[in-house]
């Protein structure tokens, strides 16, 4: 049987930019302070290892993104790699990963680790501006297996605009969802908030957001870290930890660990429903539906 309570940790992250030997040392630093505190998983930001921020004048050989990028595996992973297997925990944090066939490709990835070691990467599927100016996207979901079943891994802008990468996993049978965030203040102060907290209703699943915090090169991140789950009152989320993205201390740099109880995640829309002989979810029609709307978006109707 799989395992419903867990021990889970989100960090609001202030990544010094261009400093990957600090900030994968402070990333070590919080792995070990939440192993010893009992977290079972470690959620740190998108692209803690180095900061985010894009020079968009300079080429992408002598932008920051490329020359920090690593393979995974590679040096930094191999570090974490040593943490996770001592301490017995899943982590998790963003960086610029460089693809190991063409070190000219990189992608905004996360690092994905078990307690056996490296698991793999999650590739970013969705860009927003400036990244596409360094990263590539990349082309399928991850999923981690774990003794509290599957977890669907997501990096930001795939989370606030792309309800299908959230939706696919809840069916899939995910009771938890990862957003490692780079949400900054130019993104306004509904995007983050409302979109999360309307997953965890819709989805009837909980998610673990860690969120850049503070001054990066030259944009504010809101931090706002949080673990958000279904609520006993209907249709309401409930802050297990953390805070709301636009909270007056949301930027602090802080870890928050929350007890979550995974049973209560119901994924009700994707359980059978006997009045309607299937689930009110109907993944078949939506086929239909998008085939037909591919050639209209491809020409930009």
């Amino acid at each position: 049987m799989i395992k419903d309570v867990m021990n889970l940790s989100v960090v609001t992250f202030n990544a010094v930019w261009g400093d990957k030997e600090k900030n994968l040392n402070r990333i070590k630093g919080y792995i070990e302070s939440a192993a010893k505190r009992g977290s079972d998983f470690i959620v740190f930001p998108e692209m803690a290892l180095t900061g985010y921020d894009d020079e968009a004048e300079k080429p992408l050989e002598e932008k920051m993104q490329f020359k920090l990028s690593e393979t995974i595996p590679g040096e930094a992973t191999d570090e974490i790699e040593k943490l996770t297997q001592q301490y017995g925990v899943y982590a998790v944090f963003g960086m610029p990963e460089k693809d190991a066939s063409d070190p000219s490709i990189l992608y905004n990835s996360l690092a994905i680790f078990s307690p056996e070691g490296l698991v793999g990467s999650y590739r970013k599927m969705h860009l927003p501006a400036p990244e596409p100016n360094w990263a590539k996207r990349g082309e399928k979901p991850f999923i981690l297996e774990t003794p509290w079943g599957p977890i669907g891994c997501a990096i930001c802008y795939d989370s606030y605009c792309f309800p299908e990468l959230m939706r696919y996993y809840a069916s899939k049978g995910c009771r938890l969802y990862i957003n490692s965030t780079a949400l900054a203040k130019c993104h306004g102060k509904g995007l983050g908030t409302t979109t999360l907290e309307a997953g965890v209703i819709r989805e009837g699943i909980y998610i673990a957001s860690a969120n850049l915090g503070g001054l990066d090169l030259y944009n504010e991140f809101w931090g706002g870290s949080s673990i958000i789950g279904p609520s006993r009152k209907t249709w309401e989320p409930y802050y297990f930890a953390g805070h709301k993205f636009t909270d007056e201390v949301a930027d602090e740099s802080e870890m928050f660990t929350a007890t979550i109880d995974l049973s209560l995640a119901t994924r009700f829309l994707f359980k059978n429903n006997p009045s309607v002989e299937g689930t009110d979810w109907r993944p078949d029609k939506y086929i239909d539906m998008f085939k037909d709307s591919i050639k209209d978006v491809q020409y930009g109707k």
